[in-house]
């Protein structure tokens, strides 16, 4: 099941790339030597058979002269609806010296507290409902005040 949302997710992307570069009038070897990938690759891409490192998306929505945010949403590593941590995720994915498989770790436990801090957030006593704070839950703070 979950095989088939990813190949789901890349035949969307390859049409999208497709779509991209025929607005552009590039040929697909034109795009891929301006990307700096392989024709055959970028066919397979296009075609859905491949699943491109976010490195490799950066490299062709730069050559296409789009955006890459919109690629990466297309390509399923960013959220349509994460106005929250965007730019965290596009920094994470555009730094060169991490790996993609590092940057895949990071982006997990980066979302993992994004979902922690949401249900928090959601099992929290309304702000008047909250307790004041004491002495006795941060002894640190009692410490620090004499």
């Amino acid at each position: 099941m979950v095989k088939s949302k990813v190949t789901s997710a890349v035949g969307t992307l390859g049409e999208y790339l497709k779509e991209q570069r025929i607005s552009a009038e590039m040929s697909l070897r034109q795009l891929a030597d301006q990307a700096g990938v392989s024709n055959p690759y970028l066919s397979q891409i296009e075609r859905g058979l491949r699943k491109p490192s976010a490195e490799v998306l950066q490299q062709i929505a730069k050559a296409l002269r789009i955006s890459a945010e919109q690629v990466y949403i297309r390509a399923g590593i960013l959220s349509p609806d994460s106005n929250v941590g965007g730019s965290v995720e596009l920094a994470v994915l555009a730094d060169p010296s991490l790996t993609e498989r590092q940057k895949h770790s990071l982006l997990d436990v980066y979302h993992s507290f994004l979902a922690l801090n949401s249900r928090v957030t959601a099992d929290a006593p309304a702000a008047d409902e909250t307790p004041e704070a004491t002495h006795e839950e941060n002894p640190d703070a009692h410490a620090a005040q004499d």
